[in-house]
């Protein structure tokens, strides 16, 4: 292998800072078809760039899994926004036995490193990133997937509302698998597809979920056709941020691909923060729209097709 070919890349390089065209391996858990750097073989790679998560656990979770798939005295370029643990990449990186430029450069921090030959805390750091069974909920979950150690209030509002299902549906933006679970205790259910662009959240789902209904896809809604058609039912939470900033937009697409996945008739249970403009585009796409519930900042809406 050259050394050209064993470099790597972790998540979506700001346009400024674009390496040049090198043939690279994308890692990243939130871009489908993405490598997983936790199966990566260690000191493997000759040089990694990053954009490093913004959670403290996970951030450090993807430096130390970097760290131990490069080889030793390989370079190691992690980057993140100030406000977005950037201020913290420098100390992190000393902590695990890393001697760092530091540079701030268009409100970002960017540190690089050579790999060196003794490290340490990186399984502490790896494990404290890791999949892992959350008591307080009962469930698999990880850090950095979304509401990863509490059922978020408005999933929570839609399962006190959400009847008994029935046909083949899906469950868009699945996370962990907490509406889909509720949902599966409806015996009517003859297929649930359940999809979500976070690759950890889907392995989560994956051992959250143990019923044959249930189909797991690694996938971004955004893109059209990936969805099933002539469902009888689609249930979903929605996200709005990408990339930590709120993006009203994305789950206006999700309503969108559930108008397009729904046979006539179809419905749609959706849950939204108070303030999201939603309601716009589904009267654009739905014959009928009920607001069943709103407490807490949260609305359930019932859209029928």
């Amino acid at each position: 292998m050259s050394e050209t070919e064993n470099l790597g890349v972790y998540g979506t390089m700001p346009a400024a800072f674009m390496p040049s065209p090198t043939p690279a391996l994308q890692f990243s858990p939130l871009m489908p078809g993405a490598a997983a750097l936790e199966q990566h073989g260690e000191a493997t790679l000759a040089g990694m760039t990053m954009l490093a998560p913004p959670g403290t656990a996970e951030r450090r979770y993807a430096i130390a899994l970097a760290l131990r798939a490069l080889e030793p005295g390989a370079p190691l370029t992690v980057m993140a926004p100030r406000d977005k643990g950037g201020t913290r990449i420098a100390r992190e990186l000393t902590a695990f036995g890393c001697t760092v430029d530091d540079t701030a450069r268009r409100h970002y921090r960017i540190c690089t490193t050579p790999r060196p030959k003794a490290l340490s805390g990186l399984e502490e750091a790896i494990a404290a990133g890791a999949q892992r069974l959350v008591p307080e909920i009962g469930l698999w979950s990880q850090p950095g997937v979304f509401s990863w150690d509490r059922i978020d209030p408005g999933s929570a509002l839609l399962l006190q509302h959400l009847p008994a299902l029935a046909g083949n549906g899906a469950d868009f933006g699945c996370g962990i698998g907490v509406l889909s679970r509720t949902a599966l205790a409806s015996p009517a259910i003859r297929r649930l597809t359940l999809i979500d662009n976070d690759r950890r959240a889907i392995e989560a789902a994956r051992r959250n979920i143990d019923d044959p209904r249930a189909e797991l896809r690694w996938a971004d809604l955004r893109d059209a056709g990936l969805a099933p058609n002539g469902l009888d039912f689609v249930i979903m939470n929605p996200p709005f941020h990408d990339g930590g900033a709120e993006d009203k937009a994305l789950g206006q697409d999700f309503i969108r691909r559930a108008a397009e996945a729904l046979r006539a008739g179809g419905t749609c249970w959706l849950t939204a923060n108070r303030h999201l403009p939603y309601e716009g585009v589904m009267k654009t796409l739905f014959k009928q729209i009920k607001l069943k519930a709103e407490a807490g900042g949260y609305k359930i809406y019932e859209a029928v097709k």
